[in-house]
């Protein structure tokens, strides 16, 4: 599912380019990133039209959707683990609102306009954020840790929004690029956005490499996690922050995108049998092609313009996370 995914985001856009001639394309681009000569007929001006669709808008938005949406699919596993609530996604934590909240202060205060620009403040609001709610869930010890938790990121995430939705009613300017922000898209992205947020990512993946062992043995309870050896505090502690990197440096990059972190996690328990591990992997995989059929959908479903992937993944994942819990016979993943 994912190589077809990945196929058609690169065949598949607005402007019809033969499938031969994209091969053509990624391969002559291949060769003049590597400084060889260009193909014969190609002159020192540049490339052709279509191979400057291909090469500078496709595979730089392939890239970016492959890398985002399985950081969120992964999040999205992770997440509902950890806190055993089969409805949890990244935005339980906060990174959702923190990251939205960095972004309207880059376009209101700072000015700062571009993705490339704004990915740094939106990556640090999500990271504080997330932070915050770690730390608060950490201090409300009448509760237990995943009430605690959703509780935390429940006040963090309204203190956060109100903030957001107060800047935003009052600067016109910023309304309109968050408006562009929120709905959550690959597009008018390059390639210097993933560089940007390509620490975080590979340290969040780390953490998750490292936590996702111990998530059978959390997921039959705190007590017999301990009793098999399992530090739950530290576990569980590994696996928020990764969810608070990964989750973050994609909604960073992309926007607020929806449903993928709550649909891909239970579509994926639900081939891998139970199992966590396994469904930690699949998530992201499926997170991945979920993320670009929904833009490769959104460039095709309208012939002047396009939808953006958040709207296609809001529209279609409704139905299909319905069909995915009506299939599912347990509560929790």
């Amino acid at each position: 599912m994912l190589l077809a995914a990945v196929a058609a985001s690169v065949f598949a856009g607005s402007q019809p380019v033969p499938p031969a001639d994209v091969v053509r394309h990624v391969a002559a681009g291949l060769r003049l990133a590597s400084g060889l000569d260009l193909p014969f007929g190609w002159g020192a001006a540049g490339v052709p039209e279509a191979t400057a669709a291909v090469l500078d808008l496709r595979l730089p938005r392939t890239l970016l959707g492959l890398v985002c949406g399985l950081a969120l699919g992964l999040a999205g596993a992770l997440c509902q683990a950890h806190t055993r609530n089969p409805l949890a996604d990244p935005g339980l934590l906060g990174v959702t609102a923190g990251a939205a909240c960095g972004v309207v202060v880059s376009l209101s205060v700072l000015r700062w306009s571009s993705p490339s620009e704004y990915v740094w403040l939106a990556l640090a609001g999500a990271v504080l954020a997330g932070g915050i709610v770690l730390g608060l869930a950490s201090r409300l010890r009448t509760l237990a840790p995943a009430t605690g938790l959703v509780l935390a990121g429940a006040i963090v995430t309204g203190v956060l929004n109100s903030v957001t939705s107060a800047v935003v009613l009052l600067d016109k300017a910023t309304m309109d690029g968050f408006r562009y922000w929120t709905v959550g898209s690959l597009s008018g992205r390059d390639t210097s956005v993933l560089a940007d947020i390509a620490p975080w990512l590979l340290l969040g993946l780390g953490l998750a490499a490292l936590n996702t062992p111990a998530l059978d043995a959390l997921a039959l309870g705190d007590d017999v996690a301990t009793a098999l050896g399992r530090n739950v505090a530290l576990d569980r502690a590994t696996g928020l922050a990764a969810v608070v990197l990964v989750a973050g440096a994609a909604t960073a990059a992309v926007g607020s995108i929806a449903f993928l972190g709550l649909a891909a996690p239970h579509l994926a328990l639900r081939l891998a049998r139970g199992k966590m591990v396994p469904a930690v992997v699949l998530s992201g995989l499926l997170g991945a092609a979920l993320m670009l059929l929904a833009d490769t959908a959104g460039r095709l479903v309208l012939p002047s313009s396009e939808l953006s992937v958040g709207i296609v993944l809001s529209i279609v994942g409704a139905p299909l996370f319905i069909w995915i819990a009506r299939g599912r016979k347990d509560a929790t993943p």
